[in-house]
């Protein structure tokens, strides 16, 4: 089995992020079916778990901290402050106190005393990242998080922060469509021996070929807003996903196994983390623990989908400009 480490911990190479099990993709499934998704994670041998004060604002953490508290000893917990929900709205607040405060009420949804991994969120652009990252270690010397990561940053940003203290991860979209840690960041985190966490690693759906249409997307999932998701983007896209699941068939794997696959090999530093309300899919995703995939083919599929062929930006232009990340 494929194994990554993160902080002082080794887990299996394919964690599970839960923000769709409670926010962002339309409708998500009742708290009875998303307890039993967790519950097979585990069973599985799913270790590192991924939620944050954002998802549901605050109902994603009850959730798995009701959902893993049988298993809190057995897993590594990884939660996330610095962007909430304030009255309905979502806020980016990297001040000190909202984050300890934010950490404590953490603490509480997730029923237990100390989260392993914890990160800022998003970076708020109008604190000092040092100021952020200060209030952290505090708490990690208090003994409520084992360790500091940092969401969506780019290189300098993380230098600066891991100057005040060692950052054990850091958590950025990266899949074959979205190649921006490639400039910088993963060498970044290669050099500080900092694990660089996928979110999205299946492009939110569409480099497994779950996104028949723009139009398929319920109200209030986030994709609509986003412009790869909207036309013409999205049929300049569809093009090239036809070939794309031509070389999954010929590695024989499915499109998301193949996207997954990918990463993997592209640095024992990196953990993807993609999500999924269907415990299919959790089952074929977390199965790439154990999939080998020829390397002529891994090319093939890089060649195939990066940044010049993809159409579109990953964010709207507002939401683009609360990141921190490096562009192409």
């Amino acid at each position: 089995m494929k194994t990554r480490t993160i902080g002082s911990s080794v887990v299996p190479a394919i964690g599970l992020g839960c923000m769709n099990l409670s926010h962002a993709y339309g409708h998500p499934p009742t708290p009875e079916l998303a307890t039993q998704l967790l519950h097979k994670a585990f069973e599985l041998g799913v270790r590192h778990f991924d939620t944050a004060a954002l998802y549901g604002f605050g109902a994603n953490e009850t959730l798995v901290g009701e959902a893993l508290k049988p298993y809190r000893a057995e897993i590594h917990l990884a939660s996330k402050c610095g962007m909430t929900g304030v009255d309905g709205k979502r806020v980016i607040d990297g001040r000190p106190e909202t984050l300890i405060r934010t950490l404590d009420a953490a603490l509480d949804r997730l029923q237990t005393d100390h989260i392993d991994l914890y990160y800022l969120h998003r970076w708020d652009k109008s604190v000092p990242i040092e100021e952020s990252v200060g209030a952290l270690q505090r708490m990690v010397a208090a003994g409520k998080i084992g360790a500091i990561g940092l969401s969506e940053v780019g290189a300098e940003t993380l230098r600066r922060a891991h100057g005040v203290h060692p950052i054990a991860a850091v958590q950025t979209e990266y899949s074959l469509w979205t190649r921006n840690a490639e400039i910088a960041v993963l060498e970044a985190c290669r050099e500080l021996n900092a694990t660089f966490v996928a979110f999205s690693p299946v492009a939110r759906g569409f480099l497994a070929g779950g996104v028949s249409s723009p139009q398929a997307l319920v109200e209030k999932d986030i994709r609509r807003t986003m412009p790869r998701f909207q036309e013409p983007h999205f049929t300049a896209n569809s093009v090239w996903l036809g070939q794309f699941a031509q070389l999954a068939a010929e590695a024989g794997c499915t499109m998301a196994q193949l996207s997954l696959a990918w990463l993997l090999h592209q640095g024992e530093h990196i953990l993807p983390i993609p999500g999924t309300t269907s415990i299919a899919h959790l089952q074929e995703n977390f199965a790439v623990v154990e999939l080998e995939v020829s390397e002529a083919i891994l090319a093939k599929a890089s060649a195939l989908i990066n940044q010049a062929s993809v159409s579109g930006a990953r964010y709207p232009a507002a939401t683009q400009t609360e990141i921190d990340t490096e562009e192409f």
